[in-house]
């Protein structure tokens, strides 16, 4: 795993039962096709342009074996708390926790 995290997203911000918590989301995940967690729930699982990430977590991946990536992927856990990661040859390889929805701010609904 890269775990270079952006200011206020990481896994140094997890106590134990919060990352087992994470950690049997992410079991569920592998239960499931990408074309399931990708396609079918797209609306809660995407990728992500590179560009609309906040200006930390450009800076988090650009130190990062993926700093040429184009993009990152975005799996909902609940509510707003995310892992954010990039595709490699059908690998999930894991950057941030996100607690909060911070990594790429989403527009407000009907604004």
């Amino acid at each position: 795993m890269h775990m270079r995290e952006p200011d206020d997203c990481g896994w140094h911000l997890l106590d134990g039962d919060k990352l087992n918590d994470v950690h049997l989301k992410l079991v569920d995940f592998e239960r499931l096709t990408w074309r399931e967690i990708l396609v079918r729930d797209r609306h809660r699982n995407h990728a992500i342009s590179v560009t609309k990430l906040v200006p930390s977590a450009r800076k988090a991946l650009g130190k990062t074996p993926f700093k040429d990536s184009d993009e990152v992927v975005s799996l909902r856990l609940s509510g707003a708390e995310r892992v954010f990661g990039v595709m490699e040859n059908e690998v999930f390889n894991v950057l941030w926790w996100d607690p909060d929805h911070n990594v790429c701010r989403a527009p407000k609904k009907h604004t």
